[in-house]
């Protein structure tokens, strides 16, 4: 959602790289190349005037002037205003002191309301809650069924004694929910209510009702990332005529410009609580300000990878798998156990997005679709246990089976292979270093003290093999660090979870490493 933005600050930035000092003309070049970006994002003005007012301020002053670096300064401040201007940190839910704890959804048809309904009931359930969702919007077509859906998907129980349609008070089913959680000991009740196309007096009439019985605790107003600057007029209409404690922003996987999700917050005073990024019932999660202004200047978002991972990836079976690498005993089924894992966390582009310095590969990760990973799968998967557990045995015509078995060419199941190969041995390097629990940034230093050592010594001594060798392990190094260096230790056990580009390098996918063509090894 955010790439032309991201595109336009990175473009406004270059300027300012390699300048020791930053002249007053330098700052407000920068600062109107900032204020057009932000208004192309679709930001509302005001939002982009204070934005812009506060950068200006804190780049004119001793912060950057005698900073040594003043271009990291200043990207160093826009990225603070950025925060800011998100709501400055993570908020989080209120809960009741006597349960049911009531969260009540309000906004617009369309802005997904229902599948939030059992995103967040999905969620509160994760931690340690039982929810109950009630299905209050009796006015949509079907919505009752949907929520009845959605709820079977994340195996939440919902409340729906009306069927909906038109039929039913959607004020006595809200008010008979709480109760009824009262009654079957749920502690959270998530009131899904009725939205229209477009801001009305029923509508605020309805919702208001709906909250004066059901007294919630947290009501959030629900808004479509998408829908640009007619995010925040509704946002006030509803804070005007309902009131709420927060936002959630969804569809925030689309192609718009972004423009609402930074300036709801500034423009409404309410923090961005939860965040939707997809129409799987996983695709929910806190919303992180922080986090989104890296995503945003093109830093990554790590943490928010770490944590992908250590849902997927079970601490025991990383150890496992991290032993494995550091023994040279990862095989073909060790890898497609780990795909399957990955794909668990989301598609790939995205997750590859999350690594620091990735936002200047915007192309070649749009080129890495989920088609890539299914026709690894389907190769690995068409080999035998004995080929998995040792390609070397693939020969000519093992290989021709293989590739009819998967449905593709002999040249791409030897691509796989090759780069197969190349992982491992880049893995390996990697779980020696930073990979098994006592790695990580200690054990890197001291090997590499201890290369340095030697190699100096080596070459005192004026040692033709011992200078080999350090070459060959300062070639082996550099290969780690371009194959692996974005990820260090992501994931649970102090980097158990074996390193993620090093991984993609092992499927042959096109933004993979060097450019098609470079890696490929000898055609079999």
């Amino acid at each position: 959602m955010f790439d032309t933005l991201s595109s336009r600050l990175d473009k406004a930035f270059s300027s300012l790289r390699g300048k020791g000092r930053l002249s007053e003309a330098d700052i407000n070049a920068t600062a109107r190349e900032i204020r057009v970006a932000l208004l192309e994002a679709d930001v509302a003005l005001p939002a982009v005037r204070a934005f812009i007012t506060a950068v200006r301020e804190r780049a004119m002053g001793a912060e950057v002037s005698a900073s040594l670096n003043p271009a990291q300064q200043v990207i160093k401040i826009v990225n603070e205003e950025l925060i800011a201007i998100l709501g400055g940190g993570a908020a989080t839910l209120r809960f009741a002191k006597t349960p049911p704890t009531v969260i009540l959804l309000a906004g617009l048809q369309g802005t997904g309301k229902t599948t939030l309904a059992g995103k967040l009931g999905r969620w509160l359930a994760a931690q340690g809650h039982t929810p109950l969702l009630v299905a209050a919007d009796l006015q949509r077509p079907n919505a009752v069924t949907q929520l009845q859906l959605v709820a079977a998907r994340a195996g939440i129980d919902v409340f729906a004694p009306e069927p909906g349609n038109g039929v039913g008070d959607p004020v006595a089913v809200a008010r008979d929910a709480v109760e009824h959680a009262r009654r079957r000991l749920h502690d959270v009740v998530v009131v899904d209510t009725a939205g229209r196309l477009g801001v009305d007096a029923e509508m605020m009439r309805q919702a208001a009702d709906i909250r004066d019985v059901t007294s919630p605790d947290e009501i959030l107003f629900v808004v479509d990332a998408m829908i640009g600057q007619d995010a925040v007029a509704t946002a006030q209409a509803f804070a005007d005529g309902v009131g709420f404690s927060a936002v959630v922003l969804t569809k925030l996987d689309g192609d718009a410009r972004g423009g609402a999700a930074l300036s709801v917050a500034h423009l409404t005073g309410k923090p961005i609580m939860f965040a939707s990024t997809g129409e799987a019932l996983e695709d929910f999660d806190v919303f992180h300000p922080e986090r989104m202004a890296s995503r945003i200047l093109g830093m990554g978002d790590v943490l928010t990878l770490i944590e992908q991972a250590e849902k997927a990836f079970e601490a025991d079976q990383a150890e496992a798998m991290a032993a494995k690498m550091a023994a040279s005993e990862f095989t073909l089924s060790d890898f497609l156990d780990q795909m399957l894992a990955v794909r668990k966390m989301g598609p790939i582009a995205n997750l590859l997005g999350m690594l620091p310095g990735m936002g200047h590969m915007k192309e070649q990760l749009s080129q890495i679709g989920e088609r890539d990973v299914d026709r690894v799968v389907a190769i690995i998967r068409s080999m035998t246990p004995a080929e998995r557990q040792d390609p070397r045995i693939l020969q000519a015509s093992r290989k021709a089976r293989v590739a009819r078995g998967s449905g593709v060419t002999v040249t791409e199941v030897n691509q796989l292979l090759d780069r197969f190969d190349e992982a491992r041995k880049v893995m390996k390097q990697m779980a020696g270093g930073m990979g098994v629990p006592g790695g990580g940034q200690r054990g890197r230093a001291a090997a590499s003290r201890k290369a340095s050592k030697k190699g100096k010594g080596a070459n005192r001594k004026g040692n033709p093999a011992a200078r080999a060798a350090q070459t060959q392990a300062e070639q082996a190094a550099a290969e780690a660090r371009r194959a692996g260096g974005g990820l260090p230790a992501a994931g649970p056990g102090d980097g158990v979870m074996p390193d993620l580009s090093a991984l993609m390098r092992g499927g042959g996918f096109p933004a993979a490493g060097p450019p098609s063509g470079q890696r490929r090894g000898k055609q079999r």
